[in-house]
């Protein structure tokens, strides 16, 4: 039994109704919104020869970077390779396959195939976007997606999805205004597109621009905050625009609120808390007991040596929370992690072991050995993933270090690099004048 779906991808033992509500089920995993996940179940229940509900449920669950999705995962792709299925199908199964053993950029060649012979395959295109994301993989972000765009035209079904991914890889790559069109356009023919307002959220940081971002965010909140499950993602930006104006008691009140106080946590939310966290450690704030409540919450679905990225934020919450036996145990995990078959053990040697020896020296107030460890890596660090907001907290961390350690001339050095890139920020320029930068070479700069 074939259908299609509503880009013309034929979907093996699916009937017309289950075929619409697969599509549904895609559209709402490429704004964020609704249940993709519920949906995928009811399908595989009520049609258990359906591949694509099967694959749509593993990318969902293995996307979540939560370490008990694997197992879920695996026996739903186990399943799905006893059906009959096309080429494209057998691709996706493929790809996650790969994900599944931890080979992140075995996963993404996989789909990247699939997706170029299949342009309008708007879940391969999720996810490869996804996998391009989690890998740190910038040119690929942007380049997936607009060589797909010519065969889309802006009458399709969520096209306004292609503009939100566009948009992002676009931002990653210093190209914001277009990516700012892009993501706006996505927004006027979707206002829930959660992607596209992240990718617009970006935008509006990394060119400084708090006071706009705080407008845009608060704008028709509805929009982006109801039933989306990007949502605290987008909080924790909003939050960051506070932040950069000095605006305590808001991001405080946004981490205590939304960032934090939603039911039940997904292993995304507590990589925001920790980010936002760390980031008012960085600024001497008092967080008091968020972070124990953060580090006991990491405890209960947290596992080290799976992705070092969530490693390093697991490790924040635990020097926040004074955890000792926690911030040695992953530490100890970091070289077994680096003997792994999967990318990970790349991930962390390049990149993660690194930084998690930083960041631990740092909350030792080892100052001088934070910079040490943090120097050399902190131009490959998009390696391991994240995106260029949210490494950033190796920037700050490393200035903070410099500044602390009293190496003058580096905090300086490092002072004067954000001064340049972020001239209108009042945290650029906080750092400047710790550093002793003068204002007249400020504003020579601004």
């Amino acid at each position: 039994m074939f259908s299609h779906d509503h880009h013309g991808n034929a979907l093996s033992g699916a009937s017309h109704s289950s075929a619409d509500a697969f599509a549904q089920a895609v559209s709402q995993f490429a704004i964020f919104s609704g249940d993709p996940v519920g949906a995928a179940e009811t399908l595989m229940r009520d049609e258990p020869g359906f591949v694509m509900a099967h694959a749509l449920h593993a990318w969902l669950y293995l996307l979540g970077t939560e370490p008990a999705a694997i197992p879920v995962a695996r026996q739903t792709i186990e399943r799905a390779l006893t059906l009959p299925a096309t080429a494209r199908e057998r691709g996706h199964l493929a790809a996650l396959s790969h994900l599944c053993e931890g080979r992140w950029h075995e996963a993404s060649r996989v789909i990247e195939d699939v997706a170029i012979e299949n342009p309008r395959d708007l879940l391969a295109l999720i996810a490869g976007h996804q996998l391009d994301f989690f890998t740190g993989n910038a040119r690929l972000l942007k380049n997936r997606i607009a060589r797909a765009l010519p065969a889309w035209t802006p009458d399709m079904a969520s096209h306004h999805a292609m503009l939100g991914m566009h948009a992002f890889g676009l931002e990653e790559n210093g190209e914001y205004a277009l990516a700012e069109s892009q993501g706006r356009a996505a927004l006027a023919a979707a206002p829930a597109d959660g992607w596209a307002r992240h990718a617009v959220a970006h935008v509006l940081e990394m060119q400084g621009r708090h006071d706009e971002g705080i407008a845009f965010m608060r704008d028709d909140m509805p929009s982006w905050t109801q039933g989306s499950f990007l949502a605290v993602h987008n909080w924790w930006h909003l939050a960051l625009y506070h932040l950069e104006l000095g605006q305590i008691d808001e991001v405080l009140a946004l981490v205590d609120g939304p960032i934090t106080g939603g039911m039940p946590v997904q292993m995304l939310e507590l990589i925001d808390a920790s980010a936002m966290l760390w980031r008012l450690h960085l600024r001497g704030i008092d967080v008091g007991e968020r972070w124990t409540r953060l580090a006991e919450q990491y405890q209960a679905r947290w596992s080290a040596g799976l992705y070092a990225f969530n490693d390093l934020h697991a490790l924040m919450a635990f020097i926040g929370a004074g955890r000792r036996d926690l911030i040695e145990a992953v530490l100890a995990q970091q070289p077994i992690a680096m003997l792994s078959a999967g990318d990970n053990a790349e991930f962390s040697q390049d990149v993660g072991y690194p930084l998690m020896k930083a960041f631990a020296a740092f909350g030792e107030g080892r100052y001088a050995e934070a910079v040490r460890l943090i120097r050399p890596v902190r131009h490959i660090a998009a390696r391991f993933g994240g995106s260029n907001a949210q490494r950033d907290v190796i920037e700050l961390t490393l200035i903070e270090a410099a500044l602390r350690a009293g190496d003058e001339p580096l905090a300086r050095a490092l002072a004067g690099e954000r001064l340049a890139a972020k001239h209108e920020s009042p945290l650029a320029r906080l750092f400047a004048q710790r550093a002793g930068l003068t204002f007249a070479g400020a504003s020579q700069v601004a």
